[in-house]
């Protein structure tokens, strides 16, 4: 069956909270075909997977009175989301500065007794005109609030506008009657709060544009990784070089790169060579040589030199487009626990209307004097301080960021849920080759009988395996050439199944292979034998030359163990993780890899089809398991785990069936993963334990359960203040993780 799934991503317009986000998701989730639909609140976007017509989506949510449109991707779109965003946050800065010029003298005023008695003549007159001003302050600077909650109120539906139009209209709406009506309430209770309705407005429109500020440094991540795209690309067409901008390039195109400039797609090269600074894709800040047959990849840097590549992936195909295409949708996904943070958040605002009414009631009825004015004080400061806007924040800015963050460092995760598992991991399972060793065998000793020639063992050694496609035969031939030895043409070759391969060169016997191969042509190997014993313990594979019969020596081929193996393993050992080696290898040269690197644990000699079932194995051990491997033989293994870790130089295979992908072939990065996703969680702990406590104790204070102990009554305009600071207090809580460096 054909998978027409798609995914889009959109703008959503009319979010004020958490408890907006249930709603919207309900609304995508709503239309048939849709599989996926998750909201990222902190960028006010969302991403929808399914088969459906995306303008079906979209009507879905305006009709849940939102706004929505569809981001087509690109730098333009970032730079008009980037525009349209600071054309919002100076609205919301103008309409602050209009309330406090207003509120501010309204408080000093009504606090320094400057204005007449509400019951006199001149008092009414004067009260009502500042009335009137409070409603055009508040129409102006407050009138999103207030369509807001007439909007989700059509649909059924509470959120944080819900809270703010009730708190500040019922604030105006008493203010008003007081000064209409006078005598209808005790003169002690005779106050109007026209003053603590504006400046509430203005302290939340302040924080809201503080948090637009704070919240818009966390997709630098996605800025800074667009604009590696170079808007020019050079082509050559009918013999000439002529610049063109990147939409025009096609397929199998040649391109020219200049040094210092950026490689405008994904090729080929066929003329010339250079070095490439490639760490927006590896994290690894020291260019890698290019030569002709080398692929080069859209956004690296051409250090030094000029060359010729054929494009073969452009737009949305390039590898960039990929990484900016995964990094979104990680930062678009929600961990466990940010989908109980949107549970909570979606019964938050109906709870809190209810305590509103509980605690108006119990003023009203308990109050001994005042109890109108202090049952409308303490109604309005429970409304305004329960505002969940921090609360709803908490798990997704951090994710942002830290998904960012991994980025720039060459990890990519691919969604929420991976990087909130990956600060659990207890266990680390490790393939060898690619993974722990280079995945390229390589030359490490050649050894010669005493009075034998090492040129000639070479030659010979290179010459009858140059026909070979073994790569321990490939590892000989590039030695030889390194070397600048001339190879010769092999005559009458045959390869013997378990024991090597032998043939006529230059009218010599030539065989060449294991122990089993020289015993059964009765060649004595005694002089060599212990020392090909001691390179086998060390995982080296010796193999035996012998000439008409003789033995010349030994050439030891083995998969080097990558420089840096040893110290990530022991990163992740200071990391608290226990490290295992699998894999189907034997249990000689596995146990010799072993003890180079340090792992805790080898299971060698495992089938492919047998990985998972060793991952599984663990699993039910009480582990919590990361599989770190390169290969298709990995594949099963890395979906099993409960993280799949894909070194970025292995196959496309694993790559997709991986969580996390490593973009540098190091083992650095899986601590580095590790590191930053526990960054992460602490992060949204620390969030989410100051959202809910900010919220668990101004609920109680605001209702005013201190009042009989203490005396004490919160301020509603310092209850508007503290919820909007609490905002700002998580998304800049957040913005610290985009300092944060793992421990070397």
């Amino acid at each position: 069956m054909i998978n027409t799934s798609k995914s889009y991503r959109l703008s959503i317009g009319g979010m004020s909270c958490a408890g907006c986000v249930a709603s919207v998701e309900t609304a995508m989730k709503s239309v048939p075909g849709v599989e996926q639909a998750s909201i990222n609140f902190a960028e006010h976007t969302a991403l929808v997977k399914g088969d459906m017509d995306i303008a079906d989506v979209i009507n879905a949510v305006k009709t849940a009175s939102y706004d929505a449109a569809e981001l087509k991707g690109g730098e333009d779109e970032e730079a008009e989301k980037e525009a349209i965003e600071f054309a919002y946050y100076r609205a919301l800065i103008r309409k602050a500065s209009v309330a406090a010029l207003v509120g501010v003298p309204l408080f000093i005023g009504g606090m320094g007794g400057l204005f007449p008695e509400i019951d006199s003549k001149n008092g009414q007159i004067t009260w009502l005109l500042l009335g009137f001003l409070t409603l055009g302050v508040m129409f102006y600077s407050g009138k999103h609030f207030f369509t807001g909650a007439w909007k989700s109120f059509r649909v059924h539906n509470a959120n944080m506008d819900t809270l703010i139009a009730l708190g500040t209209g019922s604030a105006c709406l008493y203010s008003f009657i007081i000064v209409l009506f006078p005598d209808s309430v005790p003169s002690l209770a005779r106050h109007a709060y026209f003053e603590a309705a504006v400046i509430i407005i203005g302290l939340i429109n302040f924080g809201s544009a503080l948090e637009m500020k704070a919240r818009g440094k966390t997709s630098e991540a996605i800025k800074r990784l667009i604009g590696l795209q170079p808007k020019t690309a050079r082509v050559v067409r009918d013999g000439k070089e002529i610049d063109v901008a990147i939409s025009e390039v096609g397929l199998d195109e040649t391109l020219r790169v200049r040094p210092g400039e950026r490689v405008a797609v994904d090729g080929v090269i066929i003329e010339g060579h250079s070095s490439i600074d490639e760490s927006m894709l590896s994290g690894e800040p020291i260019p890698v040589e290019k030569n002709i047959g080398d692929e080069v990849s859209t956004g690296t840097i051409n250090v030094s030199g000029t060359f010729l590549f054929v494009s073969k992936r452009i737009g949305s195909d390039t590898v960039l487009a990929q990484i900016i295409d995964m990094v979104r949708q990680a930062q678009s996904t929600k961990p466990a626990i940010g989908r109980l943070v949107d549970k909570v958040a979606a019964v938050f605002v109906p709870t809190v209307l209810i305590l509103s009414v509980i605690t108006f009631l119990a003023w009203y009825n308990f109050a001994t004097d005042n109890a109108l004015s202090y049952a409308l004080v303490t109604t309005m400061t429970v409304l305004i301080i329960a505002c969940p806007c921090a609360l709803g924040l908490a798990t997704p800015i951090s994710i942002m960021v830290g998904v960012g963050k991994a980025a720039e460092m060459g990890i990519l995760i691919r969604n929420g849920d991976a990087l909130q598992q990956a600060g659990k991991i207890t266990t680390v399972v490790l393939d060898k080759t690619g993974t722990i060793t280079e995945g390229r065998p390589a030359v490490t000793e050649v050894i010669t009988v005493a009075g034998k020639d090492e040129t000639l063992l070479l030659s010979m050694g290179a010459s009858i395996e140059a026909g070979s496609e073994h790569p321990l035969a490939a590892a000989i031939v590039e030695y030889a050439k390194d070397k600048n030895i001339t190879l010769d043409k092999t005559e009458k070759f045959e390869a013997i199944t378990g024991h090597g391969v032998s043939g006529l060169i230059k009218g010599k016997t030539i065989l060449f292979g294991n122990a089993r191969l020289m015993k059964s042509r009765q060649i004595d190997i005694t002089q060599l034998e212990e020392k090909a014993e001691a390179l086998s313990q060390q995982g080296r594979t010796s193999m035996y030359l012998a000439i008409d019969e003789t033995l010349q020596g030994i050439i030891a081929v083995s998969d080097p163990v990558k420089k840096d193996s040893l110290d990530a393993i022991r990163r992740l050992h200071k990391l608290g993780i226990k490290v295992v080696m699998l894999t189907g290898d034997n249990q000689h040269t596995a146990s010799a890899v072993a003890k180079q690197v340090g792992v805790d644990e080898v299971i060698a000699e495992v089938l492919p089809q047998d990985k998972s079932a060793k991952i599984t194995r663990l699993q039910q051990a009480g582990e919590q398991v990361a599989m770190v491997g390169d290969g298709i033989n990995d594949a099963p293994a890395l979906a099993q785990a409960n993280v799949g870790f894909a070194i970025g130089s292995g196959t496309d295979v694993a790559i997709e069936s991986a969580d996390i992908t490593l973009m540098r072939g190091s083992l650095h990065g899986v601590a580095d993963a590790i590191a930053v996703s526990r960054a992460t969680l602490t992060n949204i702990k620390q969030n989410l334990f100051g959202a809910f406590v900010y919220n668990s104790l101004g609920i109680p204070v605001a209702a005013g359960v201190l009042y009989p102990l203490l005396g004490i009554l919160l301020n509603p305009m310092i209850a508007g203040a503290a919820m909007a600071m609490s905002s700002v207090t998580v998304v800049s809580n957040a913005n610290r993780l985009r300092f944060f460096k793992p421990g070397s």
